[in-house]
């Protein structure tokens, strides 16, 4: 009896590491995104979206959502626009009623980027542009695309402990094309911007007042586009205190606030809640509105998808100083030192088997002396 006990104690102990609780439990952090790095990407136009943790599927563990938006507002700004995120990776075709409560819940709005279906509410950006990957990219497949159109390009820098390689000139060709360079979220509440935007006229100056799509300070404040035609030259463009508007020159390709004369007309980008007023030279009888989806009247827009975004100086190191912008969906990394729990339990092992199996032989050895006295 005793021996059999004693069996047990050693099969229990050995049993131990199978049901103690995973290390992965324990997350880490990465510090890159409360540093100058974060600091100098948002400065360039880039948006930290989020991507939940890593080794989770967001689908069957809804509560990462929450979790890493907390995660990353601890650490940083999601925008240069805006503090809290909007956008969410997720990899799942389908998007179900639980998750999509959850996304909303947490105040995301921009879902993707192979999602095929989301619930009402959830604005899908897909992958249209290939990859940076050397060897997947397609310039063609960019160069392909249709007018106002918003390319979403994949770029994921390591995989395991594996670096992933860039395409060098397929970067410097996109750095060389008119398009706007811009992140999921500013392209979704630029063009919001521009729909609530309207002009009215009075004699020779026409007032163009923007307002806002969502109220509280949490929302995103985006700059909107619009075209105003009308048959008379300009003599000045001021905002709401009098002071001129920036002129645009037509080649900036980062979201900037200002205008520049079209053919028959003007195109304005303001701040949301703000008014500006066009002075003509002439008094008009007419103009005609109308909201632009693409900045500056570019041909398309263009942003890099960082996905699984676990380290931002491993994910950025390659594009020091180039003018693309990035939405970085920030997934929260494993930690990678090693808890007390772990070397606590190997310690315990190494002390208790070899103790378990010298009481084991000497029980088993006073067991038999035993029974061959009686």
């Amino acid at each position: 009896m005793v021996g059999k006990s004693a069996s047990l104690l050693v099969t229990a102990l050995l049993c131990l590491p199978l049901l103690a609780p995973t290390v992965v439990g324990e997350w880490g952090t990465d510090t890159w995104l409360s540093s100058v790095i974060a600091e100098e990407r948002l400065d360039i136009g880039d948006e930290f979206g989020c991507q939940g943790y890593e080794g989770v599927v967001v689908t069957d563990e809804p509560w990462v959502i929450a979790a890493c938006k907390e995660y990353l507002v601890d650490q940083t700004n999601s925008s240069r626009w805006g503090k809290n995120p909007i956008s969410f990776g997720i990899d799942s075709e389908i998007i179900g009623a639980e998750v999509g409560d959850s996304l909303k819940n947490s105040g995301f709005q921009i879902v993707g980027d192979m999602v095929e279906s989301a619930p009402e509410g959830l604005f899908i950006a897909i992958r249209n542009g290939a990859s940076l990957e050397k060897g997947v990219a397609d310039k063609n497949l960019i160069e392909s695309a249709e007018e106002d159109s918003l390319v979403s390009v994949h770029w994921r820098a390591r995989i395991g402990d594996l670096r992933v390689r860039e395409d060098k000139a397929v970067i410097s060709w996109i750095e060389e094309q008119p398009v706007w360079f811009t992140t999921w979220g500013e392209w979704h509440y630029h063009r919001a911007s521009g729909n609530s935007t309207s002009a009215s006229l009075d004699g020779s100056t026409i007032t163009i007042e923007s307002t806002p799509q969502h109220i509280g300070t949490d929302s995103w404040q985006v700059p909107g586009t619009v075209m105003i035609e009308f048959d008379s030259s300009v003599v000045d463009v001021t905002d709401s205190e009098g002071k001129n508007m920036p002129l645009l020159t037509g080649n900036e390709r980062n979201l900037v606030v200002g205008w520049r004369n079209v053919d028959g007309g003007i195109i304005v980008t303001q701040n949301p809640n703000t008014s500006v007023f066009v002075e003509l030279e002439n008094i008009t009888n007419q103009i005609e509105t109308t909201p632009m989806t693409t900045f500056n009247d570019l041909n398309y827009s263009v942003t890099i998808v960082g996905h699984h975004t676990t380290n931002l100086f491993r994910w950025t190191q390659d594009f020091s100083g180039t003018e693309l912008t990035f939405t970085w969906l920030i997934e929260r990394p494993f930690n990678e030192e090693v808890g007390w729990k772990l070397p606590l339990l190997a310690m315990t092992m190494l002390i208790a088997i070899p103790i378990s199996i010298v009481y084991l032989i000497r029980t088993d050895q006073f067991s038999r002396s035993s029974n061959q006295e009686n």
